[in-house]
């Protein structure tokens, strides 16, 4: 148990590094930390170092006073820190480099508890001993020392001010309302099968935008072929904060675990979630703020599968052979849901 850092104890002007690496979902997931230092904490300067390939996802945050990306190089990268002299790490990562980052640095650090042990006997053995708390709850435990508390106000993403997209380059047939399908994934295990996609596409009768990057403009087309004029393909045409801004403004956002869902949490959007190699038992899913009366998602997982979750991220391929958790769920029920909320 890390002791609370008194506030007569507290630097009058601290200068706190928070460490996330990776992925789009996890930096989103972590959002509230970053806010709730920066608001809470009198005169406090906030430095973010995550890695050069997600500089997207928070290159547009406010409440960050500094960024430091990481690609290669770490020991230059240490070097960098050194000369900072923070008074605080919050380490929110956990693994060797961050292990790393925190002994060079010297300072007071604190650590997100990943969970390890728990997740392995939960995917390997089936046997679930998470403790319950959503991963955004872990991490703001994290801070607590430091006297930060959960204000309640949910995720973060900031759209860059220079963003310059609009419904009008969307067909004509979509400016009016439109259904966002996010088709991606990282890993095979968390994304429906093309043919089942478009089924669910042919299922849903109301425009939709299917929303990936270049790596599903492939998958996208012959999903977008059931049906050229409800079914428009976004799939690699925009950037990340322009597929953000397509989620923002959908009626709807229905997705596989992966980060532009939590991008529709952070903009308080109602999504369905289609869970397979991965599973909310892992204690992470759409999180919003307290204040919200109703739950804004609803989980698709198969139930008494009792081979889910079977990874913490994901894998390329199914370890029983079966793929049962995306090629049984019932998509009949999604697209049901989906018409009740849009109609």
């Amino acid at each position: 148990m890390v002791k609370e850092i008194k506030p007569e104890n507290m630097p009058k002007k601290p200068k706190v590094l928070i460490i996330r690496f990776s992925s789009i979902g996890d930096i989103i997931l972590c959002s509230p930390v970053i806010r709730c230092v920066k608001q809470q904490i009198p005169d406090v300067t906030v430095h973010f170092l995550t890695r050069l390939s997600f500089k997207a996802v928070t290159e547009a945050n406010p409440y960050v006073d500094k960024f430091f990306y990481f690609e290669h190089h770490l020991d230059k990268l240490i070097s960098q820190l050194v000369e900072e002299q923070y008074d605080f790490v919050i380490d929110l990562h956990k693994n060797f480099r961050t292990n790393k980052i925190k002994l060079a640095l010297n300072c007071k650090a604190f650590t997100y508890k990943k969970e390890s042990a728990a997740k392995f006997f939960l995917t390997k053995f089936h046997i679930n001993f998470m403790s319950g708390r959503h991963i955004t709850d872990r991490s703001l435990d994290t801070v607590a020392p430091l006297g930060v508390k959960n204000d309640g106000k949910g995720l973060d993403y900031f759209l860059p001010k220079q963003l310059k997209v609009s419904l009008d380059d969307l067909p004509a047939q979509h400016r009016f309302g439109y259904i966002a399908i996010v088709i991606g994934a990282s890993y095979y295990t968390k994304k429906l099968p093309v043919i089942r996609l478009q089924k669910l596409c042919e299922l849903i009768e109301y425009p939709i935008v299917l929303i990936g990057g270049k790596e599903d403009a492939k998958e996208a087309i012959a999903i977008a072929e059931v049906d050229p004029y409800k079914v428009y393909d976004a799939c690699g045409k925009f950037s990340l904060h322009e597929s953000a801004w397509l989620v923002k403004q959908a009626k709807l956002v229905i997705s596989h675990d992966t980060g532009l869902q939590y991008v529709a949490s952070a903009f308080n959007k109602k999504i369905l979630a289609i869970w397979g190699g991965t599973s909310p038992k892992l204690d992470v899913e759409p999180y919003y703020p307290s204040s919200n009366s109703m739950p804004l998602h609803q989980n698709f997982v198969v139930p008494r599968l009792l081979c889910q979750p079977c990874s913490n991220f994901g894998s390329n391929k199914c370890p029983k052979g079966h793929f049962k958790c995306m090629k049984k769920q019932d998509l009949n029920k999604i697209a049901e849901a989906a018409m009740e909320i849009v109609k």
